[in-house]
This record gives C-alpha cells, sequence and structure tokens, in this order.
C-alpha cells in the first residue's frame, strides 16, 4: 500500500495520501518520476494531505517537494515528522 508520494528522489518531504497515519506506523512512499519506493516510520501522527519529512533537517535548509522549492525549515525537522506550517515556511516573504 502507497501511503506517501513525492516526485523526485531529491524530494525532502512528501504528501500523505491515505488518512489515518498513526505514530510508528511503517509507512510505504512511492517516487513517481523513478517509479520506486521507499520505507519511512512516521515520528507522528499525519492528516491526509500533509507533508512527512524524508530526512533530518536542520533550520535553514531548503525543503523540495514535487521536485520544487517549497521553503525553508525554520524549527528542526527529524525524518518521520510532520512538516508543516509549524516548521516550514516559505522564503516568498
Amino acid at each position: 500500500m502507497i501511503h506517501f508520494v513525492l516526485h523526485e528522489a531529491k524530494d525532502t518531504v512528501a504528501v500523505a495520501v491515505v488518512e489515518g497515519i498513526k505514530a510508528g506506523a511503517e509507512l510505504t512512499a512511492w517516487i513517481m518520476d523513478d517509479d520506486k519506493q521507499i520505507s519511512i516510520r512516521a515520528l507522528q501522527d499525519i492528516p491526509i494531505g500533509h507533508k512527512i519529512a524524508l530526512k533530518d533537517m536542520a533550520v535553514g535548509e531548503t525543503i523540495y517537494k514535487y521536485g520544487t522549492d517549497i521553503g525553508k525549515v525554520v524549527a528542526p525537522i527529524k525524518a518521520g515528522e510532520h512538516a508543516h506550517v509549524h516548521n516550514i515556511k516559505t522564503k516568498r516573504w
């Protein structure tokens, strides 16, 4: 079962495509461009449509989603954590 999708292997976050993801769950993500799968353990509950971090990231690092720079890390994020407005901000303003 696919739980998350990402476009490119360089993406640092993936998007939840199923409901009910709970902390501790072993998850499968599909890399669309390569038609490959990777596994990750959720460290937090993640709502459908929200992002999961695919690697540990420090403040100031760039977030890549669907192969595009979508912002920067503003609070440390561990692989498997919920990545959202509490730890990511746009670079636009």
